[in-house]
């Protein structure tokens, strides 16, 4: 029984499917990504399993239970945290208050302490600014802040929406080397990503969604060498 799984979803915003019977499922410990251009459904997706979007039909199991019918604060006490795009801080907030917020579940807020701790290990520029406001932070900077506040959720599944959106080439490698190290310690992540060959150098598997379905799935590495993958997403 694979940690997620989701079973022929079709999603609409009103009267307009944006999503049509896509499937796919994450095992424990992978990082999965989800690649494709803009209009694809890879957010419609994410904020899908979050709760914030009902499918019409179709059915996403975590854990072997049903879960596309709980709301969206459930789903995160159940242990699906999604790093929304474009990071959503609060920006008149502290990096610490910021952190803090992301705990705010019961499981998650008995341990918030060690969990801060653990974040400023993975992430150390957010130690030396605790007390700094989040808009006075660099993109780069206020991305960590949005994954930290992410884990400090005690996520089982991390989902980040376009890490390395709006920053530069090497505060992006940083992003990534990071999200590799998260799959280190033992949360299993799905990603969405524009940036292909970055997100499948780091992932274990992938899947390609093209105007709301499954257009390919397989291992990263076959991806990344798989000719439609080059000339459609890497420009070669």
């Amino acid at each position: 029984m694979a940690l997620l799984e989701i079973d022929q979803i079709d999603v609409f915003y009103g009267d307009v499917q944006v999503v049509f019977g896509l499937s796919l499922h994450v095992e424990e410990g992978e990082v999965v990504s989800i690649i494709g251009g803009n209009g694809a459904g890879k957010s419609t997706l994410l904020r899908t399993i979050s709760g914030l979007i009902q499918p019409r039909r179709g059915e996403i199991r975590f854990e072997g239970n049903p879960i596309q019918r709980l709301p969206p604060e459930e789903i995160v006490a159940r242990g699906i945290v999604q790093v929304p795009e474009g990071r959503r801080l609060f920006s008149l907030m502290s990096v610490e208050d910021n952190l803090i917020v992301g705990a705010y579940n019961r499981r998650a807020d008995e341990k918030k302490q060690q969990t801060i701790e653990e974040v400023y290990a993975l992430f150390p520029r957010l130690r030396e600014r605790t007390a700094q406001l989040a808009m006075t932070l660099s993109g780069g900077e206020q991305q960590m802040v949005a994954i930290g506040r992410g884990l400090m959720a005690l996520p089982k599944i991390l989902m980040l929406d376009e890490p390395s959106l709006g920053l530069a080439p090497l505060l992006i490698r940083d992003i990534f080397d990071t999200v590799r190290k998260i799959a280190d310690q033992g949360t299993t992540v799905l990603m969405v990503e524009q940036d292909v060959r970055h997100s499948l150098s780091l992932s274990d598997r992938g899947y390609v969604l093209e105007h709301g379905r499954t257009a390919m799935e397989g291992p990263a590495q076959q991806l990344l060498d798989n000719p439609h993958i080059k000339t459609a997403y890497l420009g070669l």
